[in-house]
């Protein structure tokens, strides 16, 4: 969320950001409404520091001698007792201004980093380099026709389940799978994150929390007796693990890596990626989260990524970072580096995990504050997958496919997997 205090006395530094979104806004009402609930809050500060100054006072005649149902004493209280009465109603109105002031900030988007490349969309993304040679080589399969083969899932029973847009792992699907979670964890922990399983239901003020209310709502699924979500990435759940709190400093950075599954609608995107487990309702990932001392955001930013990167290099998986311009940035993000996985059956750079940097806006939005003497701040937050379990699958397949059919794994996958090679059955 935007800090109000931007709205109320530098209202020109949001429209001008969220321009180079592509984002036109009118921050006048909103201003005013900022000014009014400042306004408030200094006359209410104001009488509250009467009253005090009168309570005090009555306390002192007392001391001295006045009798307690005495008309002066009498008179003070009741001076006490009606600013009581206006600060009560001042309370009030400052609590529907500042109501009003939350509920349209939280429908704006970040603020870009300064040194986020402007565009319009993806075609003004900044590729920043490559790893690794594509396989380039005619008459590969794509990823979905080598598991139909091998039978490692299921669509059109899935359909049956559920409804389309869902796949049943089988055999050897499931286990590579499986596989996939463990070795991206294990590589994780091993460099000092702490893995986290958490719950797959979260409630609105988790999803508020972390950017996806109230922008994202019909891409979400609800249940509709609860006042719970099915999670559309951990990212949510992981950031409310400190709603509400101050992290002492001494324990910045806090690293986390969360496995979960993922539930989204993808709304809009039909006709698109319809075979195959690129675009579905039901994915698994692991998500890196970072909470970091707003000094140290930069340098975590380049670090999440290279952990995000560490995956694809250790399964051999050629892939390009792209520096996203502000046309194609997430809600939540200040700057963010895709990373697109090299898919040799269908030719073509998929993104597999957007690493972002989005500064204090969750944290603003959750309350998460750190503490350094008696200065409190709010922290900075990260966030990335590493990786897309459905999509790394799917690079997997059509990289390792071979002429006799078999799908070669990379050493470091073996010993999860426990075969070299992935063949019909």
């Amino acid at each position: 969320m935007l800090d109000q205090r931007l709205v109320r006395d530098n209202p020109e530094t949001i429209t001008s950001a969220l321009g180079r979104r592509g984002k036109a806004v009118d921050l006048t009402r909103l201003q005013l409404i900022a000014q009014q609930q400042r306004d408030l809050e200094e006359t209410r500060s104001s009488l509250q520091a009467d009253g005090n100054r009168i309570g005090k006072e009555v306390g002192k005649r007392i001391q001295s001698g006045a009798n307690p149902k005495g008309d002066d004493v009498a008179a003070l209280r009741r001076e006490g007792n009606t600013i009581k009465q206006r600060v009560a109603v001042l309370e009030e109105e400052e609590k529907q201004l500042s109501n009003q002031l939350r509920d349209q900030l939280l429908t704006y988007p970040n603020l870009p980093a300064e040194d986020c490349p402007d565009g319009q969309d993806e075609t003004n993304n900044v590729e920043l380099r490559r790893w690794g040679t594509p396989r380039e080589q005619k008459g590969l399969e794509e990823h979905w026709q080598i598991a139909e083969r091998l039978g490692l899932f299921e669509t059109e029973r899935s359909v049956r389940i559920a409804q389309s847009r869902f796949v049943t792992l089988m055999g050897q699907g499931a286990r590579l799978e499986r596989a996939l979670i463990n070795f991206m964890l294990d590589l994780h922990t091993s460099k000092g994150y702490r893995e986290v399983l958490p719950p797959v239901l979260v409630n609105s003020a988790s999803l508020t929390g972390s950017g996806q209310l109230p922008k994202f709502a019909e891409e979400s699924f609800r249940c509709a007796e609860d006042d719970l979500w099915l999670t559309p990435t951990a990212e949510v759940p992981v950031t409310s693990l400190h709603r509400d709190e101050i992290i002492p400093v001494d324990q910045l950075p806090l690293r986390y890596a969360a496995y979960s599954p993922c539930f989204r609608r993808e709304a809009g995107s039909y006709g698109r990626d319809t075979r195959g487990l690129i675009r579905l309702h039901q994915f698994n990932k692991v998500e890196l989260y970072w909470f970091v001392h707003p000094d140290q955001s930069a340098d975590a930013h380049a670090q999440i990524t290279a952990d995000a990167e560490a995956v694809l290099q250790a399964l051999e998986l050629p892939y390009r970072v792209l520096d996203l311009c502000t046309g194609d940035l997430g809600f939540s993000a200040q700057r963010t580096y895709d990373l697109e996985v090299w898919l040799p059956g269908a030719g073509a750079y998929r993104e597999i995990s957007s690493c972002s940097v989005c500064g204090d806006f969750q944290a603003r939005r959750s309350s998460i504050r750190t503490k350094e003497g008696k200065n409190t701040r709010l922290v900075h937050t990260l966030n990335g997958s590493g990786l897309a379990v459905g999509r790394t699958m799917a690079a997997l397949l059509e990289t390792g496919q071979q002429p006799d059919g078999t799908v070669r794994l990379p050493p470091a996958l073996v010993p999860y997997v426990g075969s070299e090679l992935l063949q019909p059955q």
